[in-house]
This record gives C-alpha cells, sequence and structure tokens, in this order.
C-alpha cells in the first residue's frame, strides 16, 4: 500500500510554526510530555512549554485503562472526543503536537486525532529542542483553553488487532519498532516475556531520527523501510511495548509515502496472552 502521505502532510518545522502562528495565534499546541519509566511530564510542561500548549496526558487522555489490551489501549472514542474539546480544539483549527522525546509521544496523540478524522494535525519535527533552537520563547505555568467544538469520528487510520498482526508477520510485514535488544529477547524491563512476534521485521522507531532529533529524508526513509521488506504492496503494520513507539513509526512510514496499520495492544498485549508464540534472536521469525 503505497500511502498519500508526505513529510509536509504529517510534520511542521519550527520556523513554518513560527509562522503560523504569527498569522493566526490560534493555532493549538499539545505538549505531550511523556517518557517511558518516567512520570514527571506534567512538571516538565509547567517549568517550560511552547506559549499556549497545553498538557496532554498521555496515560490518561491518549490511552484507556491498562489491561488485557495492553499497557496503552486506545481510548474510547467518546473519550478522545472529550479531550479534544478540553484541549481547546475547534473544527478547521491546525494542531501541532510536539514532546521532548523523539516524538514518539507526540506522534500518539498525531496517530489518534488522524484516526478520529481530524485531518490538520502536524508534528513539530524535533519537539521542543528544535523549538528552542529556533529562537522560540517558552512560557511556564498551566494553559486552560476555552473549551473546543470539535467533532471527532473514529476508524479513519488503519488498525492491526493480535490476530491480524500474527497474520501479517506471516504474510505481509509486521514491523517491530523496540530497540534491538528487547526485539532479540536479551532484556524485558516491563512486559511478561522477552523476544518478539514471530516473522516481525527489527526497524527501530529511534533510527528514523537524525542526530538532531528530527525525522530522516524522507528518501533516507524509505530505503531504510525497502530494506526491511515494505514494498507500498504488501500489508505492513507497525508495533512496539505498548503501542507509543509504534504511533512515530507509522508517522515515519508515512513521511516515507507507505501507509501502515498500527498495532495497539503490542508487545504488552501479545506477550501477556496465553498460547501467542514467542520468538527470539536476531533473525525474524
Amino acid at each position: 500500500m503505497s500511502g498519500s502521505g508526505t513529510a509536509n502532510e504529517v510534520l511542521i518545522s519550527a520556523a513554518e510554526l513560527q509562522t503560523a502562528l504569527a498569522k493566526d495565534p490560534s493555532v493549538r499546541l499539545l505538549d505531550v510530555r511523556w517518557e517511558l519509566g518516567r512520570t514527571d511530564g506534567h512538571r516538565q510542561y509547567l517549568e517550560g512549554h511552547l506559549p499556549g500548549a497545553v498538557f496532554v496526558d498521555l496515560d490518561a487522555e491518549l490511552s484507556a485503562p491498562p489491561g488485557t489490551g495492553g499497557r496503552h489501549p486506545l481510548p474510547a472514542p467518546e473519550d478522545l472526543s472529550a479531550a479534544a474539546r478540553r484541549w481547546g480544539i475547534n473544527d478547521g483549527d491546525l494542531v501541532v503536537a510536539y514532546d521532548a522525546a523523539g516524538s514518539s509521544a507526540a506522534a500518539r496523540a498525531w496517530w489518534l486525532l488522524r484516526h478520529a478524522g481530524f485531518p490538520n494535525v502536524r508534528l513539530l519535527d524535533g519537539g521542543l529542542r528544535a523549538w528552542q533552537e529556533a529562537g522560540g520563547e517558552l512560557a511556564a505555568g498551566e494553559e486552560t483553553p476555552a473549551p473546543g467544538n470539535a467533532d471527532l469520528a473514529w476508524g479513519h487510520m488503519p488498525v492491526a488487532d493480535m490476530d491480524s498482526a500474527g497474520k501479517l508477520a506471516a504474510e505481509g510485514v509486521l514491523l517491530d519498532a523496540r530497540a534491538p535488544e528487547r526485539f532479540r529477547g536479551e532484556t524485558e524491563p516491563i512486559d511478561p516475556r522477552a523476544g518478539h512476534i514471530p516473522g516481525a521485521v527489527n526497524v527501530p522507531a529511534a533510527g528514523n531520527l537524525d542526530e538532531r532529533g528530527r525525522f530522516a529524508d524522507p528518501a533516507v526513509l524509505r530505503s531504510r523501510f525497502e530494506a526491511a521488506g515494505v514494498d507500498g504492496i504488501r500489508e505492513t503494520a507497525a508495533y512496539c511495548g505498548s503501542g507509543v513507539f509504534a504511533a512515530a513509526e507509522v508517522a515515519a512510514l508515512q513521511i516515507a509515502g507507505f501507509d501502515a496499520a498500527l498495532y495497539p495492544g503490542s508487545w504488552s498485549e501479545w506477550s501477556s496472552t496465553p498460547g501467542r508464540p514467542v520468538a527470539t534472536g536476531a533473525a525474524d521469525g
């Protein structure tokens, strides 16, 4: 499935954002400060964020409670709609999501809003660092916008469940976006079993970024995914530990011109489900 997505449909640069804000101060900014193993995202936000940005809680607002569906199941559609209005999003707004750790958390917001039928959402390429490098100032404290009127739908991005992810690993392309040592099963700090879904190919999401923390050139990304077997013909899906970094992988795939499904339950669901096979080692499958 070759995608219609391009870099300028996924990303916005800090300079472009500054221009957009100068023309329309109502651009809605979402600060999705979250990192695996840390709980101080809101404190970091309060200490300094893009002026006007509202804090988005990935665990509470971009996910349902953990359970049989994994550590970060998708939120209920009505809950995401209520959150979007709480963030001040109105129909027709430009929404820009950012974080301070490689855009993985921001990509979760980007993917969910796209999934909910909101087309005009972008990732700030390079996140908070890029904004500051472009001379952007930061504001401290809480931002509480007026409620928005965004009317969201559901089901606009492809989604894989546990069964279809296993099938894609055998018949299509299933990308594992985790770090290589977790893919190989050498370490597993969070989930019940170590290893990967048999047949998956390891393409760590961190490798989609350059040394400045910005997404690599589309041609570079395309070559990277093609080397993993993505051809624009066979169905493709991405997973990670709990569906967060995989959203950044889907974003990178779109930048490269490929459509891909997200497996939200990811390894946290697969590894905790009795009877699901597990592979270890460097070779896929």
